[in-house]
């Protein structure tokens, strides 16, 4: 019994290995010679991932929009980017208020009206040009008189039918009556009425701009009192603004007055709007702990309106010639974030591998590379993000 129970336990040992090792050598299906040829020459999925990068068609390169950039050394000068607002021309602004307290009758001059110095915008009735305009009236008649006293006195004294002191008192008549008047004129002027000219009493007297320009306020409405304290409209020359651009500690000593500047905005992209450094604050600002500059740009067309964001770029070279410097640089748009990294796609031979860099300043639209490519690399300037999502969408295949 012992024996036979020996004997069934080697029997069944060994009928196990056996099937191990038919399984580990021949248990599977011979490979056909055809299925593996056909499987190599098979074409690659559209964009597929080699190890060398990407690959691409010229046909697909044109769908995805690509366009390739030669990259060279050029010559910038330092600069520094600040935030900045845009500001009206402090020394071209005027804000209009009448001289004396008055009702509004008409408006003459809407918002963003466009108005010449000396142009009336709006028209007020005040009693105390009324007084003035019949105290006008008053000495210009007294005047009349005694300038018609003196000529007759003047006559008479010639053929001696007056006595002297008639004469000098028909003068002197005269004279106080002509202070009178140019007394009366002065007061109606400086209330800002005038004298009219059918010799007719009027209590009404216009507001003026001082000086051609946009009505950027307004506050006048028919009806409402206006006051010398407070204006009825603003009007400011916007054919050169100010951007007042913050410094920090560490890039105030690189900025001096006079150095060149490029101001952008978000409404006009692409475009750079250039002006020059007319000022720097000589107080620190408390809250923001910035320095104020200020940098003065043409707007003839009066595109850039006030308090709109801006971002400057100063040249910290302050303009002179031979302070600028050798660099590689990229479009702005050609860098994007690959795993947290700023990448950029560079083509060789209808390949495009994504490479990794180091970025720099940034100077007028372009961004400074300070690692990782060199000149002569051909960069992918439009349509890398066609590329990332190609590059992500092969990598997401592959881990399946």
């Amino acid at each position: 019994m012992k024996n036979i129970n020996s004997n069934s336990l080697v029997s069944a040992l060994t009928a196990a290995v056996l099937a191990v090792m038919l399984t580990a050598c021949g248990g599977s299906k011979p490979a056909d010679p055809k299925e593996a040829k056909e499987a190599k020459e098979a074409p690659k999925a559209e964009g597929a991932k080699e190890a060398d990068g990407l690959k691409l068609s010229a046909e697909e390169a044109t769908r995805a929009g690509l366009k390739v950039e030669t990259l060279a050394q050029q010559a910038f000068a330092d600069t520094i980017t600040v935030t900045a607002t845009i500001r009206p021309n402090q020394d071209r602004i005027a804000r209009v208020a009448p001289r004396i307290e008055g009702r509004i009758v008409q408006v003459m001059a809407g918002l963003g009206a466009q108005v010449k110095a000396g142009q009336p915008l709006a028209v007020l009735d005040s009693l105390a040009i009324g007084e003035a305009q019949a105290a006008l009236l008053h000495a210009q008649s007294s005047q009349r008189v005694a300038q018609a006293d003196f000529k007759r006195a003047e006559s008479l004294i010639a053929d001696e039918i007056i006595p002297q002191r008639d004469f000098l008192r028909a003068k002197a008549d005269l004279e106080k009556s002509s202070a009178e008047l140019r007394a009366a004129q002065d007061k109606l002027r400086l209330l800002g009425g005038s004298a009219k000219a059918d010799g007719a009493a009027n209590s009404t007297f216009p507001v003026m701009a001082p000086l051609a320009g946009t009505v950027i306020q307004k506050k006048a409405t028919v009806g409402e009192l206006g006051a010398p304290s407070d204006p009825l409209f603003t009007v400011a020359d916007l054919s050169k603004v100010w951007i007042e651009a913050n410094l920090t500690d560490d890039t105030l000593a690189k900025v001096k007055v006079g150095s060149a500047a490029t101001v952008t905005v978000t409404a006009y992209p692409g475009e750079r709007f250039a002006g020059r450094v007319t000022y720097i604050a000589s107080l620190l600002d408390k809250d923001s702990r910035t320095i104020p500059a200020r940098i003065e740009v043409e707007n003839k067309d009066g595109r850039l309106k006030p308090e709109m964001f801006a971002t400057a770029t100063i040249e910290t070279s302050g303009g002179t010639a031979g302070a600028k410097r050798e660099v590689l640089s990229v479009p702005d748009a050609a860098i994007l974030l690959l795993q947290g990294q700023p990448t950029i796609f560079v083509e060789e031979h209808g390949s495009y591998e994504a490479r990794a860099i180091e970025p720099g300043d940034k100077l007028s639209g372009r961004t400074v590379v300070k690692s990782g490519v060199a000149a002569g690399d051909k960069v992918v300037t439009a349509g890398a993000y066609a590329l990332k999502a190609r590059l992500l969408k092969s990598q997401i295949g592959d881990a399946h």
